[in-house]
């Protein structure tokens, strides 16, 4: 059994999910939520009949704090947290994710997020690319797909995969959308991840943002598509010598016309900005252009 579990994110529903796996006597927690949404996570497995402290096992896509934000609230309850080897230091000591966040977030850092806090290291355990762990009868194969960051997992259970940030947002019947937030943005790994996905052959992909999606070379075509949009929409602009603020808000004109044009409701249109706000991308998919810039001299 796969549960969905809407955290109600800034009370939105359908913005960010956690996901449980129960099989027999066995739990698996895939992704966190932040820590904010701890008690929302506890509410829906009290729900099933389960404590939340009888998870002890919790899986997330990388560090980003919208999947990986309250991990430590669960090591704490003695949970072991599965994470990619680049991201195993930041959660153990948070401080420089807590700046890079903060940059992008300033003064809403602490009501978006919550708590931050580290996790002991023998609860954390760094896994390889193709790396199989067993839980009981659950067996979870790890894919390191990077792109929207270098310390990205997708987590393949039987056909599906759980795919984080790297095959986009997708809301109710919406398009699917990229999250690009700085500094790890790279396309040809991106691209690379995606055929790691689809070589897969899943039968679905769970989101984060949000649920599940069953046509999967669709989808991932379209992300594909949309992650180039975005790309060459900045790298016309970076060179017109505007500020980044004037920027920002002439991509989130640019991105609100395209939803509004493919008939999203006001409420959708909300759901996908509080699990992929535009501005998130502006820095990230700039960082890319320059890098890229400087690469080729």
């Amino acid at each position: 059994m796969i549960k969905i579990i809407d955290i109600n994110f800034l009370g939105i529903n359908s913005a960010i999910a956690s996901f449980l796996i129960k099989n027999q006597n066995n739990l698996v927690l895939i992704e966190t939520g932040p820590s904010s949404s701890y008690n929302n996570i506890k509410k829906e497995i009290n729900s099933l009949g389960k404590d939340i402290n009888d998870i002890k096992h919790v899986f997330v896509t990388h560090i980003h704090l919208d999947h990986s934000g309250g991990a430590w609230k669960f090591a704490q309850n003695g949970a072991t947290v599965y994470v990619h080897p680049k991201g195993a230091q930041h959660l153990q000591n948070p401080d420089k994710l807590i700046q890079s966040a903060r940059k992008i977030y300033g003064n809403k850092m602490d009501m978006l997020w919550g708590k931050i806090k580290g996790i002991d290291s023998k609860n954390i355990r760094s896994v390889e690319h193709k790396e199989i762990i067993k839980i009981g009868n659950i067996n979870l194969k790890s894919l390191h797909t990077p792109g929207h960051a270098n310390h990205h997992i997708s987590w393949k259970y039987n056909d599906v995969i759980f795919a984080g940030d790297v095959a986009g947002a997708k809301i109710n019947n919406g398009p699917v959308l990229p999250a690009c937030p700085p500094p790890d943005i790279d396309l040809e790994l991106w691209e690379e991840s995606l055929k790691i996905l689809n070589d897969e052959d899943p039968k679905k992909l769970y989101l984060t943002h949000f649920g599940k999606s069953s046509n999967v070379t669709e989808h991932l075509e379209e992300l594909k598509s949309c992650l180039w949009d975005w790309a060459n929409w900045f790298k016309n602009k970076k060179n017109e010598n505007k500020d980044i603020e004037l920027l920002t808000k002439e991509f989130n004109d640019y991105v609100h016309e395209s939803l509004v044009n493919k008939g999203l409701s006001k409420t959708l249109i909300e759901q996908y900005y509080a699990a992929n706000p535009p501005y998130m991308s502006v820095t990230g998919l700039l960082r890319y252009w320059n890098k890229k810039a400087n690469n080729d001299k």
